[in-house]
């Protein structure tokens, strides 16, 4: 599985940006896809993730009501729209396509990374 994420850039506090991924490959064993953030000198902390089938969804409380997180099955796309941005939510956006395969050992899980896409928010 390839991710290609995109929309990234520069914005001043309380503007928005839209982040997106294409997933490619062999997408048809993806079960979930999330967007992870890292700041510099932190850890790498999930920020929102949706379920491929039935798209449940699921949100870091510092970012609930803010961005909102959507996938369209059809061109293994998600997105993530972020509003009321905030100094604190700059960091590299990562997105992670996660799920399983059917192997001679059984299931197995696996996750793949998108090389990532800086946001950056001034004050």
């Amino acid at each position: 599985v390839q991710l290609v994420e995109s929309g990234g850039g520069l914005v001043q506090a309380g503007g928005s940006l839209r982040l997106s991924c294409v997933a490619s490959g062999s997408t048809s064993d993806i079960d979930v896809m999330s967007w992870y953030r890292q700041a510099p000198g932190k850890e790498r902390d999930l920020v929102a993730s949706i379920a491929r089938s039935g798209g449940a969804t699921n949100y870091a409380d510092a970012v609930k009501g803010r961005f909102t997180i959507s996938g369209d099955n059809a061109k293994n796309t998600i997105d993530l729209q972020m509003s009321s941005l905030k100094p604190e939510d700059t960091g590299v956006y990562y997105c992670k396509a996660a799920g399983a395969s059917a192997s001679v050992w059984g299931l197995r899980r696996w996750a793949y990374w998108g090389q990532g896409t800086q946001v950056t928010v001034s004050s």
